[in-house]
This record gives C-alpha cells, sequence and structure tokens, in this order.
C-alpha cells in the first residue's frame, strides 16, 4: 500500500517539477493517477506488463544517458562542471554534521533499496525455469540501482544541487535539477522527466501485481476474507487489486500526495519485511544443517553442509544489516509518521487473528461428520404474512402448499371499530372462496387465516409473538417463514414502498433462531 502511494506521489512531483503551473493540483492528480492503474490492473496482468515495460526502459535509457553526459562533462572541467541551466543556490547549513543527522540521512536513503522484494514475492509468475529467471532479474535489478544511486550521488555533489521543500511552490525534484544542470530544459529534459513521471507512477504496479497474490495466499490459510482468494472475470484477485487501490488513495488523501511525509511509513514496512524474510531464510538454512548432517557423513555431505553453511551466513549477515537499519529508521523517522506503521503491524495481526478465529469457529460449527438423517424430517409449519388476498399472496400459497400442508396465513389489522369488521369480513369471504374452495376441490387441506389485531399499526412484533407461538405449540417442526416481496425495476421505486417485507426479514434473521426458515417469494414488477 505505501509502495503505491509513494511511487505515485513521486511521479507527480517530477510531473510538477517540470510543469510548475501543476503545484496546486498535486493530490488530484496522485489521485487521477492511481485510477488508471488500478484500471489498467484489472484488465489483466498480461496486459499490465505491456503497458509498463516502455515506461521502464525509457527511464533506465533516458538517465543512463544523462548521468554519463554528466560524468564526461565533470571529469573533463577537473570537477567543477558549469551546469546548462543553474540549479537554485543551496540554503546555508542550519546545523553541524552529526551522528544524528547521518542518522536520519542513512534512513531515508535506505527507501531507495525497496522494491527489490518484488521479485521475491513473484517468482511464480515467472516463465520456468522461474527460479533461474527470478535470479537474473534481480541481478539486473540491483546492478541498475546501484549505477544510478552511484552517478546521481556523484553528479548532485559536482553540481551543487541539494532536495527541496516539496509543499512550496517552485519545487524541483533532485532529478529535474540534475537533467537540466546536464543538458538543459530542452526536448529531451521533457522525454527524460517524462520517462521518470512514468516509471515512479508505474512503479507502484509491483504492489498491484504482488498484493493481490499475497492477499490470495493469507485469505487461503483463513486470515483474511475468502474474497481476497475469488479470481474475477479478467483472471486477476479484483478485490486485492480495489482494496489496495482504495488504501493507497486514503494514504494520499491523508499526506497531500508529498513524498516526504510518506517515506517514513514506506521504510519501516518495507525494512521490516527484509529483516523478517532474512531471519526467516537462516531459520530455514538451519533446519536445512541439521537435517543434512544426520544422514551418512561422505564428501557429497560435507560439500553441501559447507554450502549450507555460507548460504545461513549470508542470511545472517543480510538479517543484522537489513536489522539496524530498521533500527536506526524508527528511532530516527518515528515522530515523523514511522509511529503509525509501528500502531497499524499489530493492529493488522490482530485483525488477521480475528478473521482466522471466525472461519474455524464457522467451520467447526458447519462441519457434517454425519450422514444425512431423515427418518425425522416432518414438513414444516409455513407462516405467510399477508396484506390481503391478492397475487403475491396467491403466489406465496402455492409455494407454501407445495411444501407443506400445514399452512397459516396472517393478517395484521392496524384499525378497529366498524370498520375494521367490515374489512376482516370482506377479507374472510375472499379467503373462502378465492383459497379454502381450491384447496378443498384439489383434495388439500385448506390454508388457515388469522386475523391478528395490532392497534399500534406494528407488523414485526405480532408476527414475531405468532411465530414464537406455533414452534411451542408444535415443538420439533420447523417454521417456514414465506415472505412475498415486491422486486422493483428502478431505484426510484424503491422510494414509493415502506419495505415491510425487508424490516421482517431482517427480524427473524437477526434472532439466530435454527428452527425458523426465512423464504422469500419474489414478486417482479413490470411496467
Amino acid at each position: 500500500i505505501l509502495n503505491v502511494a509513494v511511487g505515485i506521489s513521486a511521479g507527480i512531483a517530477a510531473l510538477v517539477s517540470a510543469v510548475p503551473a501543476l503545484h496546486r493540483c498535486t493530490l488530484p492528480l496522485c489521485l487521477i493517477t492511481l485510477g488508471i492503474i488500478t484500471l489498467v490492473n484489472l484488465r489483466g496482468t498480461l496486459e499490465a506488463g505491456l503497458v509498463f515495460a516502455i515506461p521502464t526502459y525509457s527511464f533506465i535509457g533516458t538517465l543512463l544517458l544523462v548521468l554519463c553526459l554528466g560524468a564526461v562533462r565533470t571529469v573533463r572541467s577537473g570537477m567543477h562542471p558549469a551546469p546548462v541551466v543553474a540549479p537554485p543556490p543551496l540554503p546555508p547549513a542550519i546545523e553541524a554534521v552529526s551522528l544524528w543527522l547521518l542518522l536520519r540521512a542513512f534512513a531515508s536513503g535506505c527507501t531507495a533499496m525497496t522494491g527489490v522484494e518484488a521479485v521475491s514475492n513473484g517468482v511464480s509468475a515467472f516463465k520456468e525455469p522461474t527460479v533461474r529467471n527470478a535470479r537474473r532479474t534481480l541481478t539486473v535489478i540491483v546492478t541498475v540501482l546501484g549505477i544510478l544511486l552511484g552517478g546521481i550521488a556523484f553528479l548532485v555533489r559536482a553540481y551543487h544541487i541539494g532536495a527541496m521543500d516539496q509543499t512550496r511552490p517552485g519545487y524541483q525534484s533532485i532529478l529535474s535539477q540534475l537533467t537540466g544542470a546536464v543538458i538543459g530544459r530542452g526536448g529531451f529534459y521533457y522525454v527524460t522527466i517524462g520517462s521518470v513521471l512514468a516509471c515512479l507512477c508505474l512503479s507502484a504496479n509491483t504492489s498491484f501485481v504482488d498484493f493481490p497474490r499475497l492477499s490470495r495466499l493469507i485469505a487461503r490459510d483463513g486470515f483474511l476474507p475468502r474474497a481476497f482468494a475469488i479470481v474475477g472475470r479478467r483472471l486477476v484477485y479484483s478485490v486485492g487489486i480495489l482494496f489496495l487501490a482504495s488504501a493507497a488513495g486514503l494514504l494520499l488523501l491523508a499526506f497531500g500526495g508529498i513524498t516526504d511525509r510518506l517515506i517514513p511509513l514506506f521504510a519501516v514496512g518495507a525494512f521490516l519485511a527484509f529483516t523478517l524474510s532474512q531471519t526467516g531464510m537462516v531459520v530455514h538454512w538451519h533446519r536445512e544443517f541439521r537435517r543434512v548432517r544426520q544422514q551418512e557423513a561422505g564428501p557429497q555431505n560435507w560439500a553441501r553442509l559447507h554450502t549450507i553453511r555460507i548460504r545461513m551466513w549470508v542470511n545472517g549477515i543480510g538479517a543484522v544489516a537489513t536489522g539496524g537499519a530498521l533500527a536506526i529508521i524508527l528511532v530516527a523517522k518515528f515522530t515523523e509518521g514511522a509511529w503509525i506503521t509501528v500502531l497499524t503491524i499489530p493492529a493488522l495481526l490482530t485483525l488477521f487473528r480475528q478473521v482466522h478465529r471466525y472461519y474455524e469457529t464457522l467451520d467447526a460449527q458447519t462441519h457434517a461428520a454425519k450422514p444425512l438423517d431423515l427418518r425425522h424430517n416432518p414438513p414444516p409449519i409455513v407462516i405467510i404474512p399477508t396484506k390481503g388476498y391478492n397475487r403475491l399472496t396467491a403466489k406465496s400459497i402455492r409455494f407454501a402448499v407445495w411444501l407443506s400442508h400445514d399452512v397459516i396465513a396472517i393478517h395484521c389489522q392496524s384499525v378497529d371499530g366498524e370498520a375494521a369488521d367490515q374489512a376482516e369480513q370482506c377479507l374472510r369471504r375472499e379467503w373462502a372462496e378465492y383459497v379454502e374452495r381450491p384447496a378443498r376441490d384439489a383434495g388439500l387441506p385448506p390454508p388457515k387465516l388469522e386475523v391478528v389485531q395490532s392497534p399500534y399499526r406494528q407488523l414485526v412484533n405480532p408476527l414475531l409473538r405468532r411465530v414464537d407461538r406455533v414452534k411451542h405449540e408444535h415443538p420439533g417442526r420447523k417454521v417456514a417463514v414465506v415472505i412475498p416481496e415486491v422486486v422493483d425495476t428502478h431505484w426510484w421505486q424503491l422510494l414509493l414502498h415502506r419495505h415491510n417485507a425487508a424490516r421482517l426479514r431482517r427480524a427473524l434473521i437477526k434472532r439466530g433462531d435454527g428452527n425458523v426458515i426465512v423464504i422469500i417469494v419474489p414478486w417482479y414488477f413490470r411496467e
């Protein structure tokens, strides 16, 4: 999530550097870019890979060319090159170089190494042989990263370039200042900055590829909702992609799309992952070492033990190095936002455990260890709430009679007096003529009609009390409540109904009574 937010915000920072008039639109541009990347990924991984490959190669090629030209001019000028476009003057120093300042600089610089974990997360996406191709890809990434970082560090010192405050107008990123100083602000400048913009924004794609896969693994183990493990119509994990986009969008909104504010959170999460993965590999090689040592001794076995020992030391040194970097970042960047990550990670772990506990409980309750017993399976007693005899009621009665011979229709009458008596007599005449007589002609027990007085115009509570009374009168039998409901075709039609059926359905389900079955009989409105 942080990788998406940081990549997009850094890309938009490059755009604002090239076009200063867009500085006030930083946050909207970040959100628009996030939306475009999300849509591309929802179209499928193949299309996303083709779209994102060209900007990546353009970024590497143009930036390497700028660094080579700058290095040649710097060496020829005796380490004092004349910039084509002079960068803004450096502000005067406000504090002396100290151990604390060096640690903060180290903490900020370490974030440049993040992103290489995308290869290990996505090994399964490589072509065969997957491990060899993943190693080659990681080697290329690390080599290019080292060259770019070394070249930038060398040239910014020679051209006297420094970082600027991204929140202030006139902001220029380091790469924008460096490119302008080496080649000026001509056409190639905009090509270079455009490739930087595209590559930085699309670096978020590594998360859009890896996060859904990671979420699928966690969901498959029962620590995330199972919807994260479902493949969508385009053969991508749509829920993971949409969740990632939403969370990254909230981060961009919270921090205004400013890269410097997001970096502390980013660094803590990344280096914690590095440290855990390296430590996990040490544990893996230690177990492998013990297993191999228990086998028969021999030259081949000794060579295998020597190889395992070397790999364990390599991963151990990696764990110590990344763990040290993590500790420094936590201390140096804690007040700048790293505390949010420190709180978020335990909260996520707690959430994972709660989700896992829910699924374990659900599976234990729904697990069927016995064969199906149909010896004592009497038909249910069916209750139909009815407003009066109409086509909805008729459809529900046809279904109820097919389901059981014990059918009770309940009509809640909210008025009293002479008008109520006349309405009840009319309803009973219709019931006798249109329901009871056809049922007898078909040789079926006629459905009963009960009129319940509801002086306070209540519908749900009288029906719930009647359901409880039926359960008490017929212990051991299920009670099926068949609810007729009108299904509208347009959203505005929802405003024209009281939604009594939906309220009754929610009330019955909310009670959690396993002996009560709720059945909806829809009536589709047709214009």
